[in-house]
């Protein structure tokens, strides 16, 4: 099991089939920023504000040069729904086999009320226009943490 990312590492290479059709890979976004932001579940309550939040600063993102992708184990149908269900502005790719998150180290073992499982650990990562990992939030708290991120996409430059 691999360990999430540190500041200054190269950001694994991936491919992953997205909402809409088709497929996002990590070399889709050379040259440019990009938040990459892992959550549990689409549609649940964190999740979702979480997606409400970066999709409400996504012209700010856009304006730093930054472009966000989320990513879940959720197929890919239920990333369609979520997409659309709130308008999200932004891709989101489908993990269902885990190796991508497995990759980022965010495929973790949980437990809730005294039960052990395996689950995604809602983290972002901020990655430069060189594929360098600028930037790393784990465990996050969705309370303003897209605005933080938004303010460290804007000071990379």
């Amino acid at each position: 099991m691999s360990k999430f990312p540190e500041a200054g590492s190269k950001a694994p290479a991936f491919t992953l089939s997205r909402d809409g059709g088709g497929s996002v890979s990590l070399v889709d976004f050379a040259g440019r920023k990009l938040v990459l932001y892992f959550y549990p579940k689409a549609d649940t309550p964190g999740c979702t504000k979480e997606a409400i939040a970066f999709n409400g600063l996504k012209a700010a993102f856009a304006a730093a040069d930054t472009d966000i992708l989320g990513v879940s184990a959720d197929a890919v149908k239920a990333q369609d729904r979520f997409r659309a269900k709130y308008d999200l502005a932004f891709p989101l790719g489908s993990d269902p086999d885990k190796a991508m998150l497995e990759a980022y180290g965010v495929w973790v073992e949980k437990s809730m009320y005294g039960r052990t499982y395996m689950g995604i650990e809602r983290a972002t990562l901020l990655i430069g226009r060189d594929g360098t990992v600028a930037r790393t939030w784990s465990k996050v708290k969705v309370d303003g943490h897209a605005q933080e991120v938004l303010q460290a996409a804007q000071a990379l430059g």
